[in-house]
């Protein structure tokens, strides 16, 4: 296991290739939870007969942190995808905001995004989306354990969210943005935690590419014993 932080504008698949390069011709290399290009920080990469674990490691629970901007809607959720729709911002405190995120904590269901890689007949949602196809919503169930507006100067609103696995940052933005009456959409996005593992212990790009092989072969063994404590822990769900 390698704990990656994730640049902006990479995809989880780049990181995995980055990786792979790294090791021995033919080692299988895998993450754990997909991070959205415009998204930064903690990528779980297992190698070699690891990868077996990846489902069990994608449902741990996570942390992420960053920020909200209201009066502006995109096809993407995020701010990299086109404008779909803008209105003007109501007058709002972060007191008010404070409460409204309090109210979702708790048991959330809501459709996945469309450019995301939940799966409508086995091929991902967002490759329907670009060839401009309609499919249906894929409702996914999840856990809002806390949810805390840290910060608001019109129209962005800074925040932490601690959550189980299969939540969508952007879906709760678009339902926020609805629930104020002007929209909203993803502004910047951090993975902060999976389960026990932090980005403060994660590796940069240059900091894993400067790696020997006789580092990286120490640090993935050293890694077992996180890992094997880590599934031993129960969710909060």
């Amino acid at each position: 296991m390698i704990l990656f932080d994730k640049p902006q504008d990479w995809t989880s698949h780049d990181a995995v290739a980055v990786l792979r390069r790294m090791l021995p011709p033919n080692t299988k290399v895998g993450h754990c939870g997909t991070l959205d290009p415009l998204a930064t920080g903690l990528l779980i990469l297992l190698v070699g007969s690891c990868t077996r674990l990846q489902g069990a490691m994608q449902g741990l629970d996570k942390v992420y942190s960053g920020a909200i901007r209201f009066g502006i809607m995109t096809d993407t959720g995020d701010r990299l995808g086109h404008v779909v729709g803008e209105r003007p911002v109501p007058d709002l405190d972060l007191e008010s905001l404070r409460e409204l995120l309090r109210g979702y904590c708790g048991k959330v269901e809501m459709p996945a995004p469309a450019y995301s890689a939940v799966k409508h007949k086995g091929k991902a949602l967002y490759k329907y989306a670009r060839q401009g196809v309609a499919v249906p919503a894929k409702l996914r169930v999840s856990r809002i354990y806390d949810w805390q507006a840290l910060s608001y100067e019109a129209p962005l609103l800074g925040h932490r969210l601690s959550c189980s696995s299969g939540t969508y940052v952007r879906s709760l933005a678009e339902v926020l943005g609805r629930k104020v009456g002007c929209g909203a959409t993803v502004e910047c996005l951090r993975r902060e935690s999976i389960a026990g593992f932090d980005v403060k212990d994660s590796l940069g790009l240059e900091r894993l590419k400067a790696m020997s092989s006789t580092e990286l072969s120490a640090m993935l063994a050293k890694s077992l014993p996180r890992l094997q404590a880590a599934l031993g822990r129960p969710s909060r769900v």
